[in-house]
């Protein structure tokens, strides 16, 4: 599985270096992030497998998860046309996306209210 993490950050040199160190300072490692800032603040979203021990790190280093959600990572082909046909595919299932990055190694991010039906409508078996 695999949890997006949002941290609300300052939108400062050297925001960002405080939560990579904090959460790799818990041997977690980032498969994702995005970042979205304006003015002062910036919300900023990571991709970790272990919710747990990346949160416990930044709360040592005084930085607050604001959310955490599962959410469902697809390995992709490195081609045009890759997203269009996912996102085609959720569409005709009907399942609304609120949430949709890269992720290193060819992978897209996806997030929904509904996983079971986003997980259905690509064809994905839940892991555990």
């Amino acid at each position: 599985m695999a949890y997006d993490l949002v941290i609300d950050i300052e939108n400062t040199p050297g925001a960002l270096a405080r939560v990579a160190a904090a959460i790799s300072d818990a041997g977690v490692n980032i498969a994702a992030a995005t970042c979205i800032g304006t003015g002062e603040q910036a919300e900023l979203h990571v991709l970790v497998p272990h919710p747990e021990a990346a949160k416990h790190s930044l709360a040592i280093s005084h930085l607050a998860v604001t959310r955490e959600r599962e959410v469902v990572v697809v390995d992709v082909e490195d081609r045009p046309g890759v997203l269009a046909d996912l996102t085609r595919r959720i569409a005709r299932a009907g399942v609304d996306l609120d949430l949709v990055y890269v992720a290193t190694r060819n992978r897209v991010v996806f997030g929904s209210a509904d996983l079971p039906a986003l997980r259905a409508a690509l064809e994905l078996e839940r892991v555990t």
